[in-house]
């Protein structure tokens, strides 16, 4: 049981809301200087108890260490945390779970002798997959803004009342506990470097802007139940997918590991969340093994964009009425048919060209 927070030793930790530290020994490479502020510490005692909600972004998700149904890898940022705080992590969190999930079957673990609580929550609730999902289709096919508009119904209308149910069943759930709520980074930089999605850059600054409208809805609900925000768009500027170094992946393999924090990242939201842990983790997290030979990597992306039927008669009447010469579009589809791993990637080439050939025109008539 851990004692009331009069009486409770403090360990003051510090963290840096820019870059956490911990990277130096996960990545290679030179970290740039940032500034330090103090930061919520995590309380100790002789018995601690740590309960871990939410969704994917807490199951540890894109750390290719998935576990059972739910994911909870070993290296998601709350198991960094109880490793490094010497808690007893229960690991609810789970990927895919929205307000309702955990509701219904994350709270039921609190008690009055949790002590911290974690979670990061929301982004299910608004379609993140199926959003993702459409921006990422060649934009003759998507209706991206639509489908960001439709989530964005979602936080403006019903999100509001589902956060404050989750936030009062903690509440009553476990009464004396620190709690700690995360938002959202931003996934995009403003640039697709992937073949097989086509992400234009409208699209992005749109998905980041509805990421700052769902963190600015975390944080006024979770500060005003009198419980810690933690803000993680700073620390990850500079680390989105396609940067340089970084701690969200881009499309990979399986599809599910796509656009989550990768180990890196978790090590970031671990500093975060409880400034130090991912410092005095980071050298016990194996590197990931990413790479794939040439041949499977073109094999796997032919295969996914075979799976978009992008020569089915409604997907071959979107393109001509896009202006997208459908002989070329037929042409790529059989090129990916082949198995011939040159012409598969040409092909992937060519579709990319299609692509930002059909944003060009969109700009031009804006």
């Amino acid at each position: 049981m851990l004692r009331s927070v009069e009486t409770r030793r403090r360990i003051p930790l510090t963290a840096s809301l820019a870059v956490p530290a911990g990277l130096a020994l996960a990545l290679t490479g030179a970290l740039p200087a940032s500034p330090v502020t103090t930061a919520p510490t995590v309380d100790q005692a002789d018995e601690t108890a740590y309960v871990a909600l939410g969704d994917s972004f807490s199951a540890g998700t894109g750390t290719r260490a998935r576990t059972d149904n739910c994911y909870r890898s070993p290296y998601g940022y709350p198991a960094l945390i109880a490793g490094a705080q010497g808690l007893t992590l229960d690991y609810q969190a789970c990927s895919g779970a929205t307000t309702a999930d955990v509701l219904a079957n994350q709270v039921g673990a609190l008690g009055p002798e949790t002590g911290l609580v974690t979670m990061t929550i929301g982004g299910n609730d608004l379609g993140f997959a199926s959003v993702i999902t459409e921006c990422a289709l060649p934009g003759w096919l998507s209706d991206c803004h639509g489908a960001i508009n439709d989530g964005r119904q979602i936080l403006q209308t019903q999100l509001p009342g589902r956060y404050d149910a989750v936030l009062g069943a903690i509440a009553a759930g476990a009464p004396s506990a620190d709690v700690r709520v995360g938002g959202y980074p931003h996934l995009f930089n403003g640039r697709d470097c992937h073949l097989l999605t086509f992400f234009t850059r409208s699209e992005m600054d749109a998905l980041n802007a509805a990421t700052d409208e769902l963190d600015a809805l975390v944080e006024q609900k979770t500060t005003g139940a009198g419980y810690t925000y933690v803000e993680p768009r700073d620390a990850f500027g500079g680390h989105a997918v396609c940067d340089r170094t970084e701690w969200i992946n881009g499309l990979s393999w399986p599809i599910v590991e796509s656009f989550h924090p990768n180990r890196a990242g978790n090590i970031a939201y671990a500093d975060l969340f409880a400034p130090g842990s991912g410092t005095a983790e980071a050298s016990a997290v194996p590197a990931e093994r990413t790479a794939q030979s040439e041949s499977t990597l073109v094999r796997r992306q032919a295969e996914t964009v075979l799976g978009m039927d992008l020569t089915s008669p409604a997907n071959l009447r979107a393109a001509r009425a896009a202006g997208i010469p459908t002989g070329t579009l037929q042409s790529v589809v059989r090129d990916l048919e082949s198995g011939d791993t040159a012409r598969a990637a040409a092909a992937l080439e060519r579709l990319s060209e299609l692509d930002a050939r059909h944003e060009a025109r969109l700009g031009a008539h804006r």
